[in-house]
């Protein structure tokens, strides 16, 4: 007995809830009452503050600072164009877009990065966290 209820609630509850949804009337699209409230159009999403930051420092200070680096050009990069004027040549390096992204590379071009620009102790946080109270000592 208890199995026949729990089969026809299951079967009433799927029964209504599809029947809902495949209705024209009641589909949030049609429903005329739901669409003067709110409008159903999408909002363009925009990337946050983070992001936006995240990606002008990408654009602005790591990549400029890593194409410099001759072990990277090496290793990860390739050439784009050569020009040779009379006394100097000048060699424009580009990603090598059809190898995977490797732990190593990373590692690589973050120490290439922190070659390039130092980090000294008065401007990093290290001197302000080491000051703070210690609980438990």
């Amino acid at each position: 007995m208890k199995q026949t209820i729990a089969i026809n609630s299951v079967i009433s509850a799927t029964f209504l809830l599809t029947s809902c949804a495949s209705s024209p009337e009641i589909a949030p699209s049609k429903n005329s009452a739901l669409n003067t409230i709110t409008k159903s159009t999408a909002a363009k999403k925009e990337d946050g503050l983070m992001q936006k930051s995240l990606d002008s420092w990408l654009k602005n200070d790591w990549e400029p600072t890593i194409k410099k680096d001759k072990t990277i050009q090496k290793k990860y990069m390739k050439i784009k164009k050569s020009t040779k004027k009379r006394d100097e040549s000048k060699v424009e390096y580009v990603e090598k877009s059809s190898e995977t992204f490797t732990l190593q590379e990373y590692v690589d071009k973050a120490s290439a990065y922190m070659h390039q620009k130092p980090n000294d102790y008065k401007s990093s946080n290290v001197q302000k966290i080491e000051s703070l109270p210690v609980i438990g000592k």
